[in-house]
C-alpha cells in the first residue's frame, strides 16, 4: 500500500505551496542518489518526487485530497528523475537554477586547511602560532574584478546579461524548461571588456597569506579552529572561503588526557610509601608537591584540584590525578638483607591489613 503523500513529505494537509516546495527540496537534498549512497535512498527519493508531483499541482492535489491514490490513477507519471543527470540538474528543472536561493551567483572561495603542532602543555594553557600558507587570492592588479584597470564590464552576449541559459527538455513529467548557468560568463551576466593581463580575467591569483592565530587553552588533538574569510578568494569579488586550523597535540610521556583531567604517574621508593613523604610531580603549568600519607599503596591516587584542562566554553576546569607507583628495591648485600629482616620482625598482620573503606571508618568512629 502506498504511503500518504503528506506523510512522505512530512507536511500537514493544509500546508501551502511554498511549504510543500520547501519540504521536497529538503527531501531531495537528503535522498538524491548523487549525494546519498544508501541503496534505499533512490526508492525513497522517487517516492518523494511522486508526492511532490501530486501535491504541487492544485488540480491533482484536490483529486488526491478527495479520493486518495485512487483519484490519481492514470494521471501520474512514475516519479522517475533519471532524465536529469545530476543533483544540480534536478534543481535546475524544478527551481530555475536556484539551488540555494541565488540566481547566477558568483562562486565563493574554497576553504583552506593548515595544521599546527602543539606540545601537551600548550594545549592545556593555550598558545599563539604564526601561520603562512598559500591560497588563490584576489588579484591585486584589478582588485578582484577581473577587468583591466580603467576598463569596464560588458553584458554577456550568450545569455543577454541574465546569467542563465534555458533549454527545453523532455522528461518523465513531460516537457520541462531547463535553466542552467551560462557557460560563457559563469552566471554573472557580464564579462570584462578587456580582461586583466595578470589574472586573465578571473580576478584571482596565487598568493601567500600570513596571520597569527590564538589557540585557546583546553583544545584537544584533532580539533579545528575556523577563521572566517581567510580562505581562497571568490570569483570576481564573491566571498572568500574559510581557513581551518587543524590542531595536532604531541604526546608527552609524563601525561595522559582523560576528558578535562590530566593523569600522571609518579614512582616512589617503598620506604617513602610506607612512612609518607613529600614528592614533586610535573603539571601542565609547572611543578607541584604532593604529600604522601603513610601506608600509601601501589596505584593509590592523589588529586590536584584545578590542575587539568580548562573547558573551551570557559566554565570549569579538570583536575590532575597523580597515580603512585611503588618501587621495591633489590636487596643485594648482607647488611641490606639484615635490615629488611629486622624490619620484618617489627611488622605484624595489622601492618598488612586492607585499608578501611568509608563506611568502616564511620562505624569505628561511632564506636
Amino acid at each position: 500500500m502506498k504511503r500518504d503523500y503528506y506523510e512522505i513529505l512530512d507536511v500537514s494537509r493544509d500546508a501551502d505551496e511554498a511549504t510543500i516546495k520547501k519540504a521536497f527540496r529538503r527531501k531531495a537534498r537528503e535522498l538524491h542518489p548523487d549525494v546519498n549512497p544508501d541503496p534505499q535512498a533512490e526508492a525513497r527519493f522517487k517516492e518523494a518526487a511522486e508526492a511532490y508531483e501530486a501535491l504541487s499541482n492544485p488540480e491533482t492535489r484536490e483529486l488526491y485530497d478527495r479520493y486518495g491514490h485512487d483519484g490519481l490513477r492514470g494521471r501520474q507519471s512514475t516519479g522517475d528523475f533519471s532524465d536529469f543527470g545530476s543533483f544540480q540538474d534536478l534543481f535546475d528543472a524544478f527551481f530555475g537554477g536556484d539551488v540555494f536561493g541565488r540566481r547566477g551567483a558568483r562562486s565563493g572561495g574554497e576553504d583552506v586547511a593548515v595544521a599546527v603542532q602543539l606540545t601537551f602543555a600548550e594545549s592545556a594553557v593555550g598558545a599563539t602560532r604564526p601561520l603562512e600558507y598559500g591560497i588563490v587570492g584576489a588579484c591585486e592588479t584589478c582588485d578582484g574584478a577581473g577587468a583591466k584597470p580603467g576598463t569596464h564590464m560588458v553584458r554577456c552576449e550568450t545569455c543577454g546579461g541574465q546569467g542563465q541559459v534555458r533549454q527545453v527538455s523532455r522528461g518523465p513529467f513531460g516537457q520541462f524548461l531547463r535553466t542552467q548557468v551560462c557557460p560563457a560568463c559563469h552566471g554573472e551576466g557580464e564579462s570584462p571588456a578587456e580582461p586583466c593581463a595578470d589574472c586573465k580575467g578571473s580576478g584571482r591569483r596565487p598568493s601567500t597569506q600570513s596571520l597569527t592565530v590564538d589557540i585557546p587553552a583546553g583544545i584537544a588533538n584533532g580539533q579545528r579552529i575556523r577563521i572566517a574569510g581567510r580562505g581562497a578568494a571568490g570569483e570576481r569579488g564573491a566571498p572568500s572561503g574559510d581557513l581551518y586550523v587543524q590542531v595536532q597535540v604531541a604526546e608527552d610521556e609524563r601525561f595522559r588526557r582523560e576528558g578535562l583531567d590530566v593523569v600522571t604517574r609518579v614512582a616512589v621508593p617503598v620506604t617513602d610509601a610506607m612512612v609518607g613523604a613529600t614528592v614533586t610531580v610535573p603539571t601542565v603549568d609547572g611543578e607541584a608537591h604532593v604529600e604522601l600519607r603513610p601506608g600509601t599503596q601501589p596505584n593509590d591516587e592523589y588529586v590536584l584540584r584545578g590542575k587539568g584542562f580548562p573547558a573551551l566554553s570557559g566554565r570549569g576546569r579538570g583536575d590532575q590525578r597523580v597515580v603512585v607507583e611503588v618501587r621495591v628495591p633489590r636487596v643485594q648485600t648482607d647488611d641490606g638483607r639484615k635490615a629488611v629482616e629486622k624490619l620484618s620482625e617489627n611488622l605484624d598482620a595489622r601492618s598488612y591489613r586492607e585499608d578501611e573503606g568509608f563506611f568502616d571508618r564511620l562505624k569505628h568512629a561511632f564506636r
